[in-house]
């Protein structure tokens, strides 16, 4: 699994700009100034990592992660703890930011800057812009309306569409970034505490406070170097607009804080006390699943109507026989699996919407068929284990779209934790056949509908797919969410204490991939992301 994620990151990895310079002396600060003008290069205001990676000593943090856990309603039960950085152009409030963020070393954090919610510029203020005469440093600049929405729903654990923001043409890229709530939600910005409806959204509010000098030759260093602007027009709009508007709009705004960190991301004291007060504030929010409580939530209740089994004839029991079979050969394993699959996908589109469709044959006669009724069909596999149910759907479903979810347990938590999702664009018009091999508890199965909801895919039009599923599962999934058809091929009624299926099939992407589990590690957490 580490290898696939591997893979995946490098797939995706792209590199970051940072937004302020290191710490240091102003000699080291000052940036090499050439008489001549070079082209401007290009730089933008997000990282296009997907999912965004912040790696430490000590772990990979996902900087657009997602809250572990819901509660059996399948809603979130706490809201993000959010952190707002102010300080002056250039002060250090990123390196503030990352450092708290390793400090914390907690998995899911998201990190907010404001300088990706700059207004679009009309062609007038474009060519003030382009001559340094435009006030970027103005809370009119920004766009408070979107970034309060914007926070507003990263915090409730919803995700969200950030702008990229290209500083050389000073508009917004075509292409938007899709975030997800987390634990800890980071915002800095030169004008993060300039909006009264903004400082309600703020748990804990930072200033952080740089010598000016320093701040300035910081901004000479990041124009020039990653901005490809002269130094002559940084100064302009320097003395113009920026050191005006920090000592008419920032500075003030130091009173709001509950904590201001004198010389930035060096202090590191001042940080150990802020990481120290988060850690005390996410014990106090802590979101848990209350497992036993879920197990018995549904007992002697009838069995859903969104819920459809396959029938059990001859031929299904007898596969079935042959899966659960400990002493099965992986061959055979695979073999009636895929068997199983097949009509299991087959059931699932009888579900699907059709419409009256006449034809002609050869013979010249009408014959009154049935078509799909809907603009797409596409698959989504919570990895690895739903991954073998693919092929089994593009064998019956032509030119089928497929994304993938990956959703693995935390073996210090035992939380399901949401790594990697690769979803086909306009999703959202779709019709979702969710692919899952077992499902026990259903934590993982509600985490994936819960991200296919977030890409605003309507809840009718997700149907939940899985081999085999334990009451408690089922319960669990219809219950949070009542929309959802849910099929299968079979129902087992127990689960153990270690919440395997009972009698169950065992751990499928084991027995599938021909992988072994440590002794120690349930089937579930390995490959289970399937809960």
């Amino acid at each position: 699994m580490e290898e696939r994620l591997a893979k995946m990151d490098n797939e995706e990895k792209t590199s970051c700009v940072s937004n302020s310079g290191g710490e240091g002396s102003l000699d080291r600060l000052l940036p090499s100034v050439s008489t001549g003008l070079s082209p401007r290069k290009r730089t933008t205001s997000q990282c296009k990592s997907e999912p965004p990676l912040l790696r430490t000593s000590k772990r990979t943090i996902y900087t657009a992660g997602r809250p572990p856990w819901y509660n059996e309603h399948g809603t979130q039960s706490k809201e993000a703890f959010v952190i707002g950085l102010c300080g002056g152009s250039a002060s250090g409030k990123t390196t503030v930011a990352r450092k708290i963020i390793e400090a914390l070393d907690v998995p899911w954090v998201v990190l907010l800057s404001m300088d990706s919610f700059y207004k679009v510029l009309s062609q007038e203020q474009q060519i003030l812009a382009a001559s340094n005469d435009y006030n970027f440093d103005h809370p009119d600049a920004f766009d408070f309306d979107l970034l309060t929405h914007t926070l507003r729903k990263l915090k409730q654990g919803k995700s969200v569409k950030i702008p990229v923001y290209d500083f050389t043409t000073h508009g917004r890229q075509k292409e938007w970034k899709t975030v997800y709530g987390a634990s800890v939600i980071i915002f800095e910005g030169i004008m993060a505490f300039a909006d009264k409806e903004l400082l309600q959204l703020l748990d804990m509010k930072i200033f952080v406070d740089t010598d000016s000098d320093i701040r300035l030759v910081r901004r000479l260093r990041r124009d020039i170097t990653e901005r490809g602007r002269d130094i002559e027009g940084v100064i302009k709009q320097y003395n113009k607009f920026v050191k005006p508007a920090f000592e008419q709009y920032i500075e003030p705004t130091m009173r709001l804080a509950d904590i201001v960190v004198p010389r930035g991301g060096g202090n590191m004291v001042a940080i150990d006390l802020i990481v120290q007060h988060v850690h005390s504030q996410l014990e106090e929010r802590k979101l848990r699943w209350d497992m036993a409580a879920l197990a018995s939530a549904h007992q002697a209740q009838p069995l859903p109507q969104t819920l459809s089994v396959l029938e059990s004839t001859p031929q299904v029991r007898g596969m079935h026989t042959i899966i659960r079979n400990k002493e099965t050969s992986r061959d055979e394993f695979i073999f009636y699996s895929k068997r199983l699959m097949r009509l299991l996908i087959e059931r699932a589109l009888s579900f699907l919407p059709s419409q009256v469709h006449i034809v002609q044959t050869p013979q010249g006669e009408d014959y009154e068929g049935r078509t799909f009724h809907g603009k797409r069909i596409t698959g989504v596999s919570i990895l690895r284990a739903g991954e073998t149910m693919e092929p089994a759907l593009r064998a019956v479903c032509k030119d089928v779209r497929i994304g993938k979810i990956l959703i693995q347990t935390n073996q210090d938590t035992g939380e399901p934790e949401l790594h990697y999702l690769r979803l086909p664009k306009d999703i959202s018009e779709d019709h979702v056949i969710l692919m899952d091999c077992t499902v026990s508890t259903g934590a993982a199965a509600m985490m994936a509908v819960r991200v296919l909801l977030d890409h605003d895919v309507q809840e009718d039009k997700i149907l939940l797919v899985s081999l085999l599923m334990a009451e408690m599962g089922v319960h669990s999934v219809a219950y949070a969410f009542p929309q959802v058809k849910i099929i299968t091929t079979a129902v087992d009624k127990k689960v153990n204490d270690l919440f395997h299926i009972i009698p169950g099939i065992g751990n499928f992407g084991d027995r599938y991939f021909g992988t072994d589990a440590p002794p120690d590690w349930s089937d579930e957490e390995m490959d289970e992301p399937s809960y």
